[in-house]
């Protein structure tokens, strides 16, 4: 299937608008990497704490903003996700401790201050069981405590209670979803003097923590110096193959192509005040390895028409094979964008981040195929003219199958 026939457009003509838009784009996104913004680092990366919490109703960011700072907490940050009626809010908090114990300091802080201020009863059940957060340890202690069956049996006590333990838990996570309503859900579920008791010593507080993640900061700059060298030994083994697939100019021009990308896509992250993660850097791989893909066709093209062609300059045989790879480049890239598209538009908050990496970088990337590696080879040519040298660019070795 082809989307264009008989095409001749002069890519090569117009590529001092490419190098202009090219530089234009790099450089802002390098002015804000080193003098505006910075390069904003996730949790993964600048160690801290995550928390996915949930809410009966819809939560109030400025309310639980403002009950974090009452404690001194004022740097955390305070993003919703998944579908709106769903409820569902994840709170960062940076740790600037690194022993073991501190660790889980940042989540303990958040939990006490949404119970003592956000909490749906407040502060008065200060000294209750918080229903929707408890655990199956908090939980059995209470009921042991109360022992609302009158059991009087310490060995019964042992067996009965961490059963209705997991009856309740197990109502409140699978059917209830994390949140319990009203304790007249639990009517039919559990006896009635465990109601009862729960009722008069425990209180339903209205969120629930669906889980927390901890990265220490340790952690987080092993996590940054890794996805910088997965980053880079991807450029170098395309280099060696394309070295050796093609001609080391090929490599060359390849290995820039798909630098440039990242450079503009990174930039972007930081333009867009957006943080980086390892899901944004699995992202960027992607897209490198995609970049790298739509080159190798439009230089495999390039590599055939030398042959084929020998009579006509290397300008007019790039532009040639652009042109003949064009229908495959719109059709593989614009499906691809438009999946990626979908992604961002209705993928939510968490996989916001990997999905705008991929839209801004499948389109630099299919933009560089054309507008930055294949004018790399024509420049390598004049320069080599320039010198003296041979002026016709080699065709390179056919690999062995």
């Amino acid at each position: 299937m082809e989307f264009f026939h008989e095409v001749n457009i002069d890519w090569l003509g117009k590529k001092w608008y490419f190098l202009g838009f090219s530089l234009i784009f790099s450089i802002a996104g390098l002015l804000s990497l080193f003098f505006w913004h910075g390069l904003p680092l996730g949790v993964d990366f600048k160690g801290g704490t995550l928390i996915y919490l949930k809410f009966e109703q819809a939560p109030d960011l400025g309310r639980i903003r403002s009950a974090a700072d009452r404690v001194g907490l004022h740097d955390v940050s305070i993003v919703r996700f998944g579908h709106p009626e769903d409820h569902e809010v994840i709170l960062s908090l940076p740790e600037r401790d690194t022993k073991e114990t501190s660790l889980d300091a940042g989540r303990v802080a958040i939990l006490h201050t949404l119970q003592r201020n956000y909490a749906s009863n407040g502060a008065a059940n200060a000294s209750k069981l918080d229903l929707d957060n408890a655990t199956r340890e908090s939980l059995t202690d209470f009921l042991t405590q109360a022992d609302p069956l009158h059991l009087a049996n310490p060995a019964v006590e042992e067996v009965q209670y961490p059963q209705i333990t997991d009856t309740l838990l197990n109502f409140r996570d699978k059917v209830k979803n994390g949140l319990i309503g009203s304790f007249s859900e639990l009517n039919g579920q559990v006896q009635p003097a465990v109601v009862s008791a729960l009722q008069q010593g425990a209180y339903l507080s209205g969120f629930t923590v669906r889980n927390t993640e901890i990265v220490g900061p340790q952690v987080g700059a092993q996590l940054r110096q890794k996805a910088l060298l997965a980053t880079l030994y991807s450029l170098a083994g395309m280099l060696v193959y394309l070295w050796f697939r093609f001609e080391l100019i090929y490599g060359v021009a390849a290995v820039v192509a798909v630098f440039h990308d990242t450079l503009i896509t990174v930039g972007a992250f930081s333009l867009a005040n957006r943080e980086m993660t390892l899901t944004v850097v699995a992202a960027i791989l992607t897209l490198i390895g995609y970049s790298m893909n739509d080159t190798i066709v439009v230089f495999d093209r390039i590599r055939e028409n030398l042959k084929l062609i020998r009579r006509a300059t290397l300008s007019e045989i790039v532009n040639k094979s652009i042109n003949q790879t064009l229908s495959r480049t719109v059709l593989t890239s614009g499906l691809t964008f438009l999946t990626v598209l979908s992604l961002f538009l209705f993928g939510g908050e968490v996989l916001n981040g990997f999905s705008f990496a991929l839209v801004i970088g499948i389109l630099i990337g299919t933009y560089s195929s054309i507008a930055v590696a294949a004018p790399m080879l024509v420049a390598y040519q004049d320069w080599r003219g320039r010198r003296g040298k041979a002026a016709a660019l080699p065709a390179g070795k056919r690999a062995k199958v």
